[in-house]
C-alpha cells in the first residue's frame, strides 16, 4: 500500500491552486480518483472548474462565498467554511478518492473560520493511502509540521502592484 501524503502549497506568491490543480489533473490523468474542495472561491466563473468538468472526471466542490480583500462581514465565510471542512471530512473518509485537494483551508484557518485542532486530527488520522493537498496564505506552523512537502510561492514582481487587475485565464 502506498503512503499517502500531506502536500502543501503556502506563501504570498501566485501559484499555489494552479500547481494543485495541476497535480490533480496528472493524478487523475494517472488513473487516481480526485476531488477538490476550494474553500473560499464560490458560484463565480472560475476557468480551471469548466476544464476540469469538461476534461476529467475530478470532482469538484467551490463551496465559499468568494474572495474579497475589503469585506465588511465574514458572516457568510463563518457559516460556509464549516459546512466545506464537513464535506472534506466526508470526502477523506470515504475510500472514494486517492487525491483530495483542500484548496484554500489555509485561508480559513488563518481567519479563524475552521477549528484548527479538530483539522490537526482530521490530518494525522487521514486513510493511509489518501494524498492530501492543502493550498492558501497564513499557513499555521502545526500545519506545516505535519506535511510530507511544503512548497512556497514567493512573489518576485506582480502585475497588481503596477494597478493590472486579476486577467481572465490568469488569475480566474
Amino acid at each position: 500500500m502506498r503512503k499517502g501524503l500531506i502536500l502543501i502549497n503556502i506563501g504570498e506568491g501566485k501559484g499555489k491552486t494552479t500547481s494543485a490543480l495541476g497535480t490533480a489533473i496528472r493524478a487523475n490523468g494517472s488513473g487516481l480518483k480526485v476531488c477538490i474542495i476550494q474553500f473560499m472561491k464560490g458560484s463565480l466563473k472560475a476557468g480551471e472548474r469548466d476544464v476540469i468538468n469538461k476534461l476529467s472526471d475530478i470532482e469538484i466542490h467551490a463551496m465559499g462565498s468568494g474572495f474579497s480583500w475589503a469585506k465588511e462581514s465574514w458572516d457568510e465565510d463563518r457559516a460556509l467554511a464549516p459546512k466545506a471542512w464537513e464535506k472534506s471530512k466526508e470526502v477523506i473518509y470515504s475510500g472514494d478518492f486517492d487525491l483530495v485537494v483542500l484548496d484554500e483551508i489555509n485561508y480559513a484557518l488563518s481567519y479563524g473560520l475552521l477549528e484548527i485542532n479538530e483539522v490537526i486530527e482530521s490530518l494525522k488520522n487521514k486513510p493511509q493511502h489518501i494524498h492530501l493537498f492543502l493550498t492558501g496564505r497564513g499557513t499555521k506552523k502545526e500545519i506545516i509540521d505535519l506535511a510530507d512537502m511544503v512548497t512556497e510561492m514567493k512573489e518576485i514582481k506582480h502585475h497588481f502592484r503596477n494597478g493590472v487587475k486579476a486577467q481572465k485565464g490568469i488569475e480566474f
